[in-house]
Order: C-alpha cells, then sequence, then structure tokens
C-alpha cells in the first residue's frame, strides 16, 4: 500500500479557517506602509547560490546548515531564498533603480526557506514581510522604520507585549578592532566556552554574543564591550537615532550582545522581542548595511530595513486575543432561496445589492436543499442575517429579512429598498 501524501515536514498548509487572520494583518501592515510611501517590490524565490554565500557570509549558519540548495539541469547551483534582503539588493542593482543615489524605499513579502529544526513559531517554509530603503545614510530613516513598526503593534494591539532592542556594530573598521579584541578575550577563555561558540570562534566570533549557552554567557559578562570601540561617526549615528526615539517616546533597551545573523549589518542593529511565544521571541528584527551594495557590485550606497516573521506576528495575535470580531466571521448575509423561480430571482437580486454595497459579504445558497438544510448552512456561515426568498416573496416582490444572532423579528423589505436596508443593519450589527 502507497505512502499517503504529506506536506514536507516544517511547511505548513494555511487552511481556510487561518487565511482570514493572515489577510487581516498583511493588509493592515500594507495600509501602513502605504500610508509611509513605500512601494512594493516582487522578487523570485530562487536565486544564485552565489548571491546569499556573498551577502549573508560563508560562515554563518545560514549558508553552511540551513539553505535549500540545488543543482538544476543546466548544472547551476540554485537555493531556495532564506532571507530577502539580499535578493531586493540584487534586483535594484539589475534593473539601475538605486543609480545616481535614487532614494528606494521599498517593501515585499512572501515565503522565506531554512532548513531548521521545526518548532512553534520556526518553521522550514516561513513567511516573512521586510523592508528595504536605499541612499538614506542618516538616523532619521533608521528611526522611522522602528516607528512604522511601533504604530502597528498599536494598530494591531499587542504594543504592551513587545519590547525594542537596540545596539550599534559601528562601521567595518571599528567591528574589525573589536573582533580583535573579542577573540583575544575569548580564547583566554577557550575552555569555558560551549562547542559550537568554539567554532564560531574560528569563524564568526560576533556570533558567540549571541548564545544562549549559560556557561559561554557567564564568560561574556566581562567580555569587551563594542560600544567602546565605536567610531565617531557610528557614536553620533546611535545617538541621533535614539534622540528621535525618545523624541516620539518610543523606550527601548540598549543590548550589547545584539549582533543579528548576517555579515552585512553595520551601525544600527534592532530586535522587537516579545515573551509571549516562548524560546522563539523574535518577531521582526533589522539594522543598517551600508556595506552590501558594494560588496554585490555596485556603487558605495547606504542601505538599511528590516523583516517581520508573519506565522510569530499572527501566533501573538491569537495568544493575545487581538482578533477583530469580523475576522471570524467570514459572511454577513446569506440569501436562502427556494424553488427554481426564485432561485433565478435571488442571483439576479444578489448582484444588484453587490453593485451598489462592493464591500457587503453576501453569500447566496447553493446546492437547493429544504428550509431547514438551507437555513442550517446560513447558521453555520456565521452570517449575521438571511435573507428568504419563495413563493409568497416572490409574488410580493419582497426578501424576508431574518436577524441570525441576537435579537430581532423577521420582516419584509422591498427589493428596491434591500441595499440600503443591509447598509444601515449590517455596519449597526
Amino acid at each position: 500500500m502507497s505512502k499517503s501524501l504529506q506536506a514536507i515536514r516544517g511547511m505548513n498548509d494555511i487552511l481556510p479557517e487561518q487565511t482570514p487572520l493572515w489577510r487581516y494583518f498583511e493588509g493592515t501592515v500594507a495600509r501602513l506602509l502605504d500610508n509611509y510611501g513605500y512601494k512594493q517590490i516582487r522578487m523570485p524565490i530562487v536565486e544564485f547560490t552565489e548571491l546569499f554565500k556573498r551577502s549573508i557570509g560563508e560562515v554563518t549558519d545560514i549558508v553552511e546548515k540551513e539553505m535549500y540548495t540545488f543543482e538544476d539541469r543546466n548544472g547551476d547551483s540554485l537555493t531556495l531564498r532564506p532571507e530577502g534582503t539580499a535578493a531586493c539588493v540584487r534586483a535594484v542593482l539589475e534593473h539601475g533603480i538605486t543609480g545616481g543615489g535614487q532614494v528606494q524605499k521599498l517593501w515585499y513579502i512572501g515565503p522565506m526557506f531554512r532548513h531548521e529544526r521545526p518548532q512553534k513559531g520556526r518553521y522550514r517554509q516561513f513567511h516573512q514581510i521586510g523592508l528595504e530603503v536605499f541612499n538614506l545614510d542618516g538616523p532619521d530613516i533608521d528611526a522611522e522604520l522602528i516607528i512604522m513598526t511601533w504604530r502597528l503593534w498599536g494598530e494591531l494591539g499587542i504594543r504592551d507585549a513587545v519590547k525594542l532592542e537596540l545596539n550599534s556594530l559601528g562601521t567595518s573598521e571599528s567591528r574589525g578592532r573589536y573582533r580583535e579584541a573579542l577573540v583575544e578575550y575569548l580564547s583566554a577563555h577557550h575552555d569555558k566556552l560551549d562547542e559550537d561558540s568554539q567554532r564560531r570562534l574560528k569563524t564568526n566570533p560576533l556570533r558567540v554574543l549571541d548564545t544562549k549557552n549559560a556557561d559561554t554567557q557567564a564568560v561574556l559578562v566581562d567580555a569587551p564591550k563594542m560600544a567602546d570601540y565605536l567610531d565617531d561617526e557610528s557614536r553620533a549615528h546611535f545617538e541621533g537615532l535614539k534622540a528621535r526615539l525618545d523624541a516620539v517616546g518610543i523606550p527601548y533597551v540598549l543590548n550589547p550582545k545584539l549582533v543579528r545573523g548576517l555579515d552585512y549589518y553595520s551601525k544600527t542593529v534592532f530586535e522587537w522581542v516579545t515573551h509571549k511565544l516562548g524560546a522563539q521571541g523574535t518577531v521582526c528584527a533589522g539594522g543598517r548595511y551600508d556595506g552590501l551594495v558594494e560588496q554585490m557590485g555596485g556603487k558605495p550606497t547606504p542601505g538599511v530595513g528590516f523583516a517581520m516573521g508573519i506565522e510569530r506576528l499572527v501566533l501573538m495575535l491569537e495568544t493575545l486575543e487581538q482578533i477583530p470580531e469580523e475576522i471570524s466571521r467570514q459572511v454577513d448575509v446569506y440569501l436562502c432561496a427556494f424553488g427554481e423561480e426564485a432561485e433565478l430571482a435571488g442571483l439576479a437580486l444578489a448582484e444588484r445589492v453587490r453593485d451598489q454595497l462592493p464591500n457587503l459579504r453576501l453569500q447566496v445558497n447553493a446546492g437547493a436543499g429544504s428550509f431547514k438544510s438551507q437555513f442550517k448552512k446560513a447558521d453555520k456561515s456565521g452570517a449575521l442575517y438571511a435573507l428568504i426568498l419563495g413563493d409568497d416573496e416572490m409574488a410580493q416582490q419582497v426578501v424576508g429579512f431574518k436577524p441570525l444572532r441576537g435579537q430581532g423579528e423577521q420582516q419584509s423589505i422591498a427589493w428596491d429598498a434591500l441595499a440600503a436596508h443591509l447598509a444601515t443593519c449590517v455596519v449597526q450589527g
């Protein structure tokens, strides 16, 4: 007997009862970004592997262990994108839209892929919304990205459940000086480091700061601090960012161990974290990457951006019960028609109502059925009201109007007055 087909581990179906909340979240973000003047860009989910090796860094966990890489029929090494920034930089370079200092404020949405151990809030196919801004080098645009996310948390009702952590990694030169000091310190405590940190010490020592191992964390207490190695430019940039966040009233915590997991970051890095999701506490993160475009073959171009995990933020909305009532209701009005003549009239009536109320969620019964069975389907749909068309209603050119949730008696509404009546009662309902 053949094995039953199922989804790949860590790659999940998003079922019809889940998609309304996803659409609500995505729509809220898209509307906010429109209001701030950001434009959407869409990139392929597959890129040449070299793109990620050059941008993310060959000695990062993502490139070493987590990428889905394969050889296509032409013998090219291709990779399912593990993150969006590199692909976005490739796109703007390929199409020349940042040339001549053109400012670009872009956003994208879609699936990313990493071969990680699946757990709640961490999957092998996961979805992100990302922003990238090019050719603005001041702390004002860094602040705007953070202010936008702060506003988003407020609109979603989760502001009290997230905390902003900030750090500055400085320029590549100052980071290099810090790296030398950190390696010297950690090498002197090599035997106290966990195995993974010992490996990172040789390949990507700044990632040791991000360890979750308690023994290594104890060693890091007296380790050199990045802030002591910042150049004057980076320090002034960071102070400018903090001043703007203070002016708007956004609280933050300075985290000197915040380094992010990608090689291309410089100066500002930040994370929005929560204690509501267990171990997977980061819901949005990003920072500045002023050297990445040049590293990938372009001219020196300042860049800054972030990405937020849709799965984790949807899970937060569910955990905190911040789901608008209309999200759980898929239908406003359900039309029941009995007999072929009523069915034909019902279809025409429904289309006239949709012409007048394009945002009304009106479902017409399909598959005929008895009075009892149609009302059972109307109730199961979650509709606020049922419309009834039978022989009596057809004779009088009215439609029965019956509330399905709460109080109210059934009444008859003339066909030409139905849209106006629905506009009033559905909004009030």
